[in-house]
């Protein structure tokens, strides 16, 4: 399953004249890549999982045995990366989001997928892209911003009740544990942290189901169409 709906040449009928941009952030669990996904469809607009390019540069490092403190090499691997060809099945391993979180830091690295994220972004009739640093790097002129996020325990609940539901086994502790973790890395790295945008809208999921922050989403965005149309 390519994580990217994504075709220069497709004749998607879409309500927007120009590029329209929906940019949405917040912490690994939240619920935002299926709220995107919802969106994207919704709205007919290019989807893109920004996470997944960066899975894809240590995905890259991880097969070919090279360290991930191989800044040149995690270099290279970026500007290889093609945003049409994500294949979300072999890049959501667990050990593959560790070590994305681990090159993620590398701001030549985070410069080169930016501009290819940019660029996906700019492409008729728009995009809907998450990810951690969308609102306020890649895309701060965003026409809407969303920051969904979620406690930390519900997160983990989540992904425990996802792993178990696919047959597997994990420890509730351990699985909070790495989400902590994870936050601290997103949240305190120099370069792009996670942050909410000044101007976002701020959904908070921990007691909401996927239809109503689909909903509250739509009306958030309804609202600045219509706006829009007036002026």
């Amino acid at each position: 399953m390519r994580v990217s709906s994504f075709d220069p040449d497709s004749s998607k009928s879409s309500r927007f004249e120009l590029p329209f941009t929906i940019a949405i952030d917040g912490p690994a669990g939240a619920g935002k890549g299926t709220l995107a996904r919802r969106l994207a469809d919704h709205y007919r607009l290019n989807l893109l999982d920004t996470g997944l390019t960066y899975r894809a540069v240590a995905h890259a490092l991880i097969r070919h045995a090279l360290p991930l403190d191989n800044v040149s090499a995690a270099e290279t691997a970026a500007r290889q990366v093609n945003l049409a060809k994500l294949d979300r099945a072999v890049l959501s391993a667990h050990a593959v989001g560790e070590a994305a979180s681990k090159v993620a830091v590398y701001p030549t690295v985070r410069r080169i997928l930016v501009e290819k994220q940019r660029d996906f972004a700019k492409t008729p009739p728009g995009a809907v892209l998450d990810g951690r640093d969308i609102g306020t790097v890649v895309c701060p002129d965003a026409d809407i911003k969303l920051y969904v996020t979620a406690s930390a325990q519900v997160r983990a609940q989540r992904r425990l009740a996802e792993i178990e539901s696919i047959g597997g086994t994990a420890n509730f502790a351990e699985i909070l544990a790495d989400i902590m973790r994870r936050d601290e890395r997103d949240m305190g790295r120099a370069d792009s942290p996670l942050k909410p945008a000044a101007d976002a809208h701020l959904l908070d999921t921990s007691e909401m189901a996927i239809e109503a922050a689909f909903l509250a989403a739509k009306a958030i965005i309804d609202d600045a169409l219509a706006k829009r149309d007036k002026a």
